[in-house]
C-alpha cells in the first residue's frame, strides 16, 4: 500500500496561498500530492494508521508552544520546510521511521529548558545545534526547540557555552 503524505491544515483552505504553497512544496519534495486533514489533528492516530506516512504540520509565525502536542505520542519532527515568511512546514514521522533515518545522520529536534547566559543566540547557532523555535516562561527560562543530530553533543554544547541546562522535556 503506498503511503501518501499527510498535509494537517487548521485553517481555511479556500483562497490561501500558504495552503497552496504548501501542497505545492510536498509535491515537489515527495512527488504525490498530500492527503489533507483539517480540523483537530491526533498525531498519534495517524501514524499508528500509517506508521510509514509522513505528517507535515504547519507552524505559522504566530504560533506558540506548536511542539506540545508532539509530547507523549511516537512522533518525531524529522525537518522543517520553510514555504513563506509566515509559515514552515514540520515534517513528522513515527518515533520507528525516525530513527531508521537518524542512523543516516539526519536532524531531529531536541527541546530543552535553559536558563541562558548572555550571548545565548550568537553562541547556540552552530553546526551541533540550531535553534528552531522557542518560548520564554515567567520564570526566566527558555523553552528552547534546537535542530541537530546527536542529543549528547548538544547537552555538552549547552552547557561549554555559559548556559545552565535544566533538563531536556522531549526528544523529538
Amino acid at each position: 500500500m503506498k503511503q501518501f503524505p499527510i498535509l494537517y491544515w487548521p485553517r481555511k483552505t479556500k483562497a490561501d496561498p500558504d495552503y497552496q504553497l504548501a501542497r505545492k512544496v510536498i509535491n515537489n519534495s515527495t512527488g504525490v500530492m498530500p492527503e489533507i486533514v483539517t480540523g483537530d489533528v491526533d498525531l498519534v492516530d495517524i501514524l499508528e494508521k500509517n506508521p510509514s506516512g509522513t505528517v507535515y504540520y504547519p507552524v505559522f509565525c504566530e504560533s506558540t508552544g506548536w511542539w506540545g502536542e508532539l509530547l507523549g505520542g511516537n512522533a518525531v519532527v524529522t525537518d522543517k520546510l520553510i514555504i513563506s515568511p509566515e509559515c514552515q512546514l514540520m515534517v513528522i514521522e513515527s518515533e520507528k521511521m525516525a530513527a531508521k533515518a537518524s542512523k543516516s545522520g539526519k536532524n531531529q529536534l531536541l527541546a530543552a529548558e535553559i536558563y541562558p547566559a548572555s550571548g545565548f543566540f550568537k553562541k547556540m547557532n552552530s553546526g551541533i545545534a540550531t535553534v528552531a523555535d522557542m518560548l520564554a516562561t515567567d520564570a526566566g527560562t527558555i523553552l528552547a526547540l534546537f535542530s541537530g543530530k546527536s542529543q549528547a553533543q548538544f547537552i555538552n554544547v549547552l552547557e561549554s557555552t555559559g548556559n545552565s541546562y535544566l533538563g531536556c522535556i522531549g526528544r523529538y
